[in-house]
């Protein structure tokens, strides 16, 4: 066995295997053996077969089959031994001679391969990137601590009705002239919220209706006859509901409004738990840190597009085996022709030579990402769930049963693992760059990204 390796240029290389008779006999006629013990053949008994007719019949398979496994072990060890990266996967190459199994005994086998280019990537304090902090406003923290306060809030029953108010009452089903039909529906106590009507006609009818009144609407027209709904609000099937039309009077029984949660510890405890905070200066502060917290992903993410523009311009020209890529895009995707790998490759061009940057920066920072990081990173993620709800101080170990449940799921783990190592990437460069630091307002940071 011979395994040798020819440089062509910086980023392609040629591996030649030689394989002789010696190396690969004995697996043959091991595999062969093991066929004749278990092939079922009609007239022999299991393990009877002749070997020279299981030779006939299987010799040539075995042969190929042993020899491919070979080659293929020799091939990714001479990788692996010789800490070669590569991209993409070894090819035949077009220097690859005829073979012919059934005459030939020694074999010589060529995989073209492609080497990553050597990048250098200094990242130290001469090199600056802007980085935005968003400026936590009066109007920011006002919005927030509504929306905490309406989260907490409670029902109460109110005698006239507002904007947002449910109406509870019991239904009558009328005829056209307006008197009550004859065996028509009837619903002794239901509840509507002209608020969410899709006809504003009908949603003005309920405009500060107060506990005793008769409202007369029609029940099809405040969502389009949707059934669902339909039977919803008059109790009855959706079958039912597709064929009513009818007016119905509604008699107010009851208005439920809603009263937001007052500023005071109850609030503070059902915000950010038992004690955290005591007083309102400290639970407005809380809330900035709240803030803050929710908003730091969003200047990273900003802070890794300009990093990127900053260090791809640094590092300059990325040399690619460019004609190798094609070949092997072509033979590793379905329905990929060399015309579409054509078209395509210049949009992939830059995403693969920043992914290859990215992979040196991992390198020569020593970027590791442990089994730790991925549970905090699903952490994150399902706390920033639980917050999408007003959901602020969810235990630890709810958080921690999430995380791992969510972690089962296979896609669920590779996308966890890639934003786990985005975000050591971004902190590692943080570390080792100048941060132009600049405050900016929400507004205007998000025009950052207007036309981009």
């Amino acid at each position: 066995m011979n395994v040798s390796q020819q440089n062509i240029d910086n980023v392609n290389a040629v591996i030649k295997i030689e394989i002789t008779k010696a190396d690969y006999q004995e697996k043959v006629d091991k595999a062969l053996r093991t066929y004749r013990q278990k092939a079922n053949i009609p007239g022999f008994r299991r393990g009877m077969v002749p070997m020279g007719m299981v030779k006939k019949m299987f010799g040539k398979s075995v042969l190929v089959e042993e020899i491919n496994k070979e080659v293929s072990e020799q091939l990714y060890n001479h990788i692996k031994e010789n800490k070669l990266n590569i991209l993409g996967e070894p090819l035949p190459s077009a220097e690859q001679k005829n073979i012919d199994f059934d005459t030939q005994e020694d074999f010589e086998f060529s995989f073209d391969i492609a080497l990553a280019p050597e990048i250098k990537v200094d990242l130290n304090k001469n090199v600056k990137v802007d980085y935005y902090n968003i400026k936590i406003d009066d109007e920011m923290v006002k919005k927030q601590c509504d929306a905490m306060a309406n989260r907490f809030g409670t029902q109460i029953e109110v005698e006239t009705a507002g904007d947002n108010d449910m109406i509870r009452g019991k239904l009558t089903e009328l005829a056209e002239d307006g008197t009550v039909k004859e065996d028509g529906i009837a619903v002794e106590s239901t509840i509507v919220s002209p608020s969410h009507f899709k006809n504003d006609d009908e949603k003005a009818k309920f405009a500060g209706v107060k506990v005793g009144d008769k409202v007369v609407f029609n029940p099809s027209n405040t969502c389009n006859g949707l059934e669902v709904e339909m039977a919803s609000m008059l109790h009855i099937s959706k079958e039912q509901a597709a064929d009513v039309k009818s007016d119905f009077e509604m008699e107010v029984t009851g208005i439920l409004g809603f009263k937001p949660a007052e500023m005071g510890q109850e609030l503070f405890d059902n915000v950010f738990g038992k004690d955290v905070v005591k007083t309102e200066e400290e639970y407005i502060a809380k809330i900035k840190e709240m803030l803050a917290a929710q908003l730091s992903p969003e200047s990273d993410y900003k802070f890794s597009i300009d990093a990127r523009k900053v260090i791809e311009k640094k590092v300059g020209n990325v040399e690619l085996p460019e004609e190798f890529l094609k070949r092997w895009l072509v033979a590793s995707g379905e329905n990929r022709t060399p015309e579409s790998i054509e078209e395509e490759y210049p949009k992939m061009l830059p995403d693969l030579k920043w992914h290859l940057i990215k992979e040196q920066i991992v390198r020569d920072l020593n970027i590791k990402v442990e089994d730790a990081d991925v549970l905090e990173m699903a952490k994150k993620v399902t706390q920033a769930q639980f917050a999408q709800y007003g959901m602020a101080n969810v235990p630890a170990d709810i958080l921690e049963k999430y995380a791992t449940d969510m972690l089962k799921d296979k896609n669920a783990v590779r996308n966890i693992v890639d934003r786990a190592t985005e975000e050591k990437i971004t902190k590692a460069i943080k570390e080792k760059v100048k941060l132009n630091e600049k405050e900016i307002a929400l507004d205007d940071f998000y025009k950052l990204f207007e036309n981009k």
